[in-house]
């Protein structure tokens, strides 16, 4: 690993306690598995639906859920979870009542939960708060995107003092020097962004993201999940060699959608039979 001026911040980092995050990913080392990580948005088309699709994917095997939090300008989210997002805040949908849903499903859910939430509702919230009542409804830990690096310090700071993972991205067009930094900053594990753009379903992944994972698997010993366009089981095929976790957003969101239109059953059946479909292409790459 060349971790080189990096290397007394990741002393530092091994010195901290474990999240739920760090022992999750440490029984998947320890077995040779990987992580699947659905992403949902929460509270279309309501927060009721919500709680019955996290506690679907969990039956299903997933080993950590990431929670959207509706934003009314999302970050490199494209048109399914942008949507997605306006359908809930156009319900009312906030954060309080995102937390709440959480904690009602505290000591149910076996997976941890992550929520995905823009940098500007945490610095209204406050972060000391924020972090706090996340912890108290049962996240494990956050992951946002529009932090940049040069800012995040206070961010990360609070969440270290309380065993709160700030999972941060790095992207194809990231230069190396800042993935370095961003590596050495983050917790839990490194979001790696597959493709430049926007989220969504693709037909296809660029061959050179498996390349770059294993660049950056040389910098750090976080685990690294993909995410951005992982939505077939060919993807997940072509990425488990060498990530850690693959995210999957888009494609669930799409279906998740479809319930407010269809009878709900269908649509968790649907959703679970998607994720066994993953999860068959994760244990046979």
């Amino acid at each position: 690993m060349s971790v080189g001026r990096f290397a007394p911040l990741l002393a530092f980092r091994h010195s901290l306690p474990m999240s739920a995050i760090d022992t999750l990913f440490a029984e998947l080392r320890q077995t040779g598995r990987k992580a699947l990580m659905p992403f949902v948005t929460a509270g279309d088309p309501d927060l009721e639906f919500t709680a019955q699709v996290l506690r679907q994917l969990v039956a299903r095997g997933c080993h950590l859920c990431e929670v959207g939090i509706p934003y009314s300008d999302p970050i490199a989210d494209g048109p399914v979870i942008q949507a997605s997002y306006t359908r809930a805040l156009d319900q009312g949908i906030k954060l309080q009542d995102i937390l709440e849903m959480l904690g009602r499903l505290t000591g149910e859910l076996t997976a941890p939960m992550v929520t995905m939430v823009s940098y500007s509702i945490v610095y209204r919230r406050g972060l000391e708060r924020f972090v706090t009542e996340a912890k108290a409804a049962g996240a494990a830990g956050a992951i946002v995107p529009d932090l940049l690096i040069e800012e995040a310090g206070p961010l990360a700071e609070i969440c270290r003092r309380h065993d709160f993972s700030l999972i941060q991205l790095v992207t194809p067009t990231t230069p190396r020097s800042r993935a370095q930094r961003i590596a050495a900053q983050t917790t839990g594990f490194i979001y790696y962004v597959s493709v430049t753009g926007i989220t969504g379903e693709r037909d296809r992944l660029p061959q050179q993201v498996v390349d770059n994972v294993g660049w950056l698997r040389g910098q750090t010993d976080l685990p690294i999940c993909v995410g951005f366009g992982v939505s077939r089981p060919e993807h997940v095929r072509m990425l488990a060699p060498v990530a850690d976790g693959l995210i999957v957003g888009s494609a669930i969101v799409r279906r998740m959608a479809e319930a407010a239109n269809r009878p709900r059953h269908q649509v968790l059946e649907e959703v679970g039979r998607f994720v066994t479909q993953l999860f068959d292409a994760l244990e046979n790459p």
